[in-house]
């Protein structure tokens, strides 16, 4: 399967965006063809509903990208109990042919102990979309989150039960995304 991860942040080495790496190696782990469209490396213009960027380069890789997958990853640090700017700005983007039909894992990364405000608001935002929500989110926040701090392999550093709880939930999204194209 050709899986997207959208990493939602705009900060140069945010936990979601190293989340969103790790969950990309799982998933190519186990076969699948994952790609990770870092919001803070290809910025989007600020949507209009003028069309006014339609046609810019990175809107017109975004979409191909998103319209292309068969299934899809966003994820997103928890700012003030709410999604990034960038991740919604990035969503305002899409439309449901983009989402319609397909598996969507939603994660987050929060300064606290965990974020489960802007997961309830992916949620919200995927069924709208039409996109299928995965039974489980990952959300990491407090201690977890320093481990995704560095970057590295799960064999490295005291990740332990966060790590199998990732890898348990991204193999459940697998699972569905599988049995959805099927």
């Amino acid at each position: 399967m050709n899986i997207v991860i959208l990493a939602g942040s705009n900060r140069k080495d945010a936990t979601s965006t190293r989340l969103s790496e790790f969950v990309g190696r799982i998933v190519a782990e186990k076969g699948h063809r994952a790609q990770v469209f870092d919001l803070y490396q290809k910025p989007l213009p600020f949507y209009s509903p003028d069309d006014e960027y339609e046609n810019t380069e990175t809107i017109v890789e975004f979409q191909q990208l998103m319209h292309q997958s068969e299934a899809i990853v966003l994820a997103t640090p928890e700012y003030h109990s709410s999604i990034s700017g960038v991740l919604k700005n990035a969503l305002d983007h899409l439309g449901q042919d983009h989402f319609r039909g397909k598996a969507i894992l939603s994660m987050s990364s929060a300064g606290g102990a965990v974020g489960t405000s802007s997961l309830q608001q992916l949620q919200s935002i995927v069924r709208n979309l039409h996109g299928i929500n995965s039974a489980e989110w990952v959300s990491i926040g407090g201690a977890q989150r320093n481990w995704f701090a560095e970057s590295h392999t799960d064999h490295e550093g005291a990740g332990g039960e966060v790590v199998e709880r990732i890898k348990r939930v991204t193999y459940s999204f697998l699972e569905l995304a599988s049995r959805i194209r099927s």
